[in-house]
């Protein structure tokens, strides 16, 4: 649990390793009952997503499962369809432009509640080569290391 009553769902980890991540949006997103249900037990993997920026200036969630609720009936969701993100016009055009000219990503980070709503956190992302993240690995491990030696000494 996290102030101002946010409470964090799942954290897209991969993202961190394959993506430089830059400005980060909290956007809404369109679901339905069961899905916000399934939620609420904690049954998504954000780890494949990716945002669609389509040409009528809408942006869609790609790829993100969010498992079936458990006493949903024949109604319940699909897991892995298409899911609309609410943002504001400005917000669409600069994630559109970002897209279009520098050749960048939009990927999902966090998705969480705040309050009785669900948001999802989403970032620009330029995708890393294999060797800068073998160098974000390294640089890591040293911090790790200069952490645990500092910790002995005192």
């Amino acid at each position: 649990m996290v102030g101002n009553g946010i409470k964090v769902i799942s954290s897209n980890k991969k993202a961190f390793h394959n993506y430089e991540i830059g400005e980060t949006w909290e956007a809404g997103i369109a679901l339905k009952g069961t899905e916000v249900k399934a939620l609420r037990d904690g049954r998504v993997n954000l780890s494949d997503g990716w945002v669609n920026i389509t040409e009528n200036n809408e942006a869609i969630l790609m790829e993100i499962q969010i498992g079936h609720y458990a006493f949903g009936n024949i109604m319940n969701h699909e897991e892995r369809r298409n899911r609309k993100l609410l943002l504001h016009e400005q917000e669409l055009g600069k994630l559109a432009r970002a897209v279009k000219e520098k050749g960048l990503s939009v990927v999902p980070t966090k998705i969480y509640f705040k309050g009785s709503f669900v948001k999802v956190e989403i970032a620009i992302g330029r995708g890393k080569k294999s060797h800068d993240k073998r160098e974000t690995n390294k640089t890591k491990d040293a911090n790790r290391e200069i952490a645990r030696a500092m910790r002995s000494r005192s």
